[in-house]
């Protein structure tokens, strides 16, 4: 007997009711005001930090440009500690912004910087001037003790939560560790505002300035405060925003469903993340290892036959861009050749995630 396969992405933007939507265009139209800090831009920042339990959410037009703007707000200089795995704008930001990267491995286990790596960089090298860190697929490495390494150094400690939006580390938003964290509001993620960004922070000083950067640094009497930038987001994508918003208890919820499926299908059969203990995930991404980079490929290849489309995510480890200077991170280097996603589309029944969790480990067994 034949299966019918139909095309299944990694991942598929939500969209939600058009005329949910529609109703927030209206009032664009009512108002014809579609950008410079608008009411439904103000609207939904006030939401977010009310949902997100954060002081301030500074709206801004992508999450890469979240990260450039604490850059220059923080006044960093010299190098910069970061993550070889991550999304490429992690790295990309800091070299754009001119500033020297020093890699630190990961743990294996939760795919964050090893702590000691960081310690013993801080230690050895006075020029350091901020440590960036990711929430890898939302999972978090040990925060008190990064905090504890910042503060002991007095340097800002900024998180990429690009993957975080509403997760909690005991029990209160992850959002509310470090200097500052930025998130991304892709088409892509759990959240969306089709493009846009945001930075979360409960440092009012800080907040203010980064509000007044994103806006070409003018303050409110037409002047300027100071150097800025155009990092805005329109009226359009806060009206997506605020159409999805109601929508992200119930996301999660069908992916957490999803996990499960995937669990009972696959659970000593690849390998898993360990994901905090200390966590509420908000089950963003399915990432599973294999033993080897030749096994990724021949999954990913054979599935992709059959219209199912994995991802290589985090693909390669940053550390061996071209345009960074290579340094050994090994535990990176290994997990970034066989990590693959799974697709979490919230439109698939459990039918289609059961029938990818069979190719799936009929690919791997083959």
């Amino acid at each position: 007997m034949s299966i019918d396969y139909k095309m299944i992405n990694v991942t598929k933007t939500f969209l939600p009711p058009k005329a949910e939507y529609d109703k927030y265009l209206d009032r664009i139209w009512a108002s014809n005001w579609i950008t410079n800090k608008g009411p439904l831009s103000a609207e939904l920042e006030k939401k977010l930090a009310d949902y997100l339990n954060v002081k301030h959410i500074i709206l801004v037009s992508n999450g890469t440009i979240a990260l450039q703007l604490l850059y220059k707000a923080l006044g960093l200089k010299n190098k910069v500690i970061t993550t070889p795995f991550s999304y490429v704008a992690t790295t990309s930001s800091i070299v754009w912004e001119g500033l020297e990267l020093i890699f630190c491995d990961i743990d294996p286990e939760t795919l964050c910087p090893d702590f000691k790596a960081i310690r013993l960089a801080l230690e050895n090298d006075s020029s350091i001037s901020a440590i960036v860190l990711t929430h890898v697929y939302g999972n978090s490495g040990p925060l008190e003790e990064y905090q504890q390494l910042a503060d002991k150094y007095n340097i800002p400690l900024i998180y990429d939560a690009a993957h975080s939006f509403n997760v909690k580390y005991n029990n209160q938003s992850i959002l509310n560790f470090g200097k500052a964290a930025t998130l991304s509001f892709h088409a892509t993620k759990l959240f969306h505002t089709i493009e846009g960004g945001a930075i979360a922070t409960n440092d009012d000083e800080l907040a203010t300035k980064v509000e007044y950067m994103r806006r070409f640094g003018h303050d409110e009497m037409g002047g300027f405060f100071g150097l800025g930038i155009n990092a805005k987001s329109s009226e359009f994508n806060a009206a997506m925003g605020l159409a999805v918003l109601p929508y992200v208890s119930e996301i999660i919820e069908k992916r957490k469903a999803i996990f499960e499926i995937y669990d009972r299908y696959l659970t000593g059969k690849v390998i898993p993340l360990n994901w905090n203990e200390a966590l509420d995930q908000n089950y963003a991404y399915y990432p599973v290892f294999l033993k080897s980079e030749p096994d990724v490929i021949k999954v990913k290849d054979f599935l992709q036959k059959k219209d199912i489309h994995l991802r290589r995510y985090f693909h390669p480890s940053l550390n061996q861009l071209p345009y960074v200077e290579h340094v050994s991170c090994p535990v990176s280097e290994d997990l970034a050749s066989r990590v693959l996603c799974l697709p979490l589309d919230i439109d698939l029944d459990e039918a289609e995630i059961k029938n990818v969790a069979e190719l799936f480990l009929q690919a791997l067994n083959s």
